[in-house]
């Protein structure tokens, strides 16, 4: 099986009793598939939009990203909606798919950066997936072994990217992450994978 390490921090925001924000990290036969999903709003109808997105996604999750995206848009029309960002990567080739609709930010850095230093940030594409899909459109990227990927939901600010080291553990960069850039007024959720082992 493919390796990868990860980490994630949450933050629910207070007199909610969950949160809104809710990730999926699955090993599968094609590869590795990360997500970071937002429900809209927050509470249980926001929980339960990105609930039922976790399952939608972990259900198919060996097929295309612009394929699970379209899943996730005809399942979730009953409920509220979800803006998530997802990469599917492929340990045998080392490239990796993501796709972002809406606002939860996506970047890339590699093994051995400098603090700080991203190679890619995640072209995100406004929309709500189960209302309104944008045009979908992934990006795909070379990828190898000690290579960081961060997803962090609206939760938190986007500068928490200069604070970024390839070195760090993804537990504790991802809670570095939430404590100094979480907003406090909105759900929040960081996702940090690194891939510890290409397959070949």
């Amino acid at each position: 099986m493919p390796l990868i390490e990860y980490g994630v921090a949450t933050f629910v925001l207070p007199g909610q009793t969950e949160s809104g924000d809710h990730h999926l990290v699955c090993c599968s036969q094609g590869g590795i598939l990360i997500a970071a999903i937002d429900g809209i709003g927050h509470g249980e109808e926001a929980a339960a939009a990105a609930k039922a997105a976790v399952s939608l996604l972990k259900a198919g999750a060996d097929e295309p990203v612009i394929s699970l995206v379209q899943r996730c848009h005809e399942g979730l029309r009953l409920t509220r909606g979800i803006v998530l960002s997802l990469a599917s990567i492929d340990p045998v080739h080392g490239m990796m798919t993501w796709l972002g609709v809406g606002n939860v930010q996506g970047v890339l850095m590699r093994a051995g950066a400098g603090q700080g230093v991203v190679e890619q940030e995640l072209l995100l594409r406004a929309g709500v997936v189960g209302s309104q899909m944008p045009p979908l459109q992934a990006a795909v990227l070379p990828i190898a072994q000690g290579d960081t990927l961060i997803f962090a939901t609206d939760g938190v600010r986007s500068e928490f990217v200069k604070d970024l080291s390839a070195l760090e553990p993804p537990q504790r960069a991802a809670d570095k992450i939430l404590e100094r850039y979480c907003r406090k007024n909105d759900d929040a959720l960081v996702l940090v994978a690194r891939l510890t082992g290409i397959q070949t």
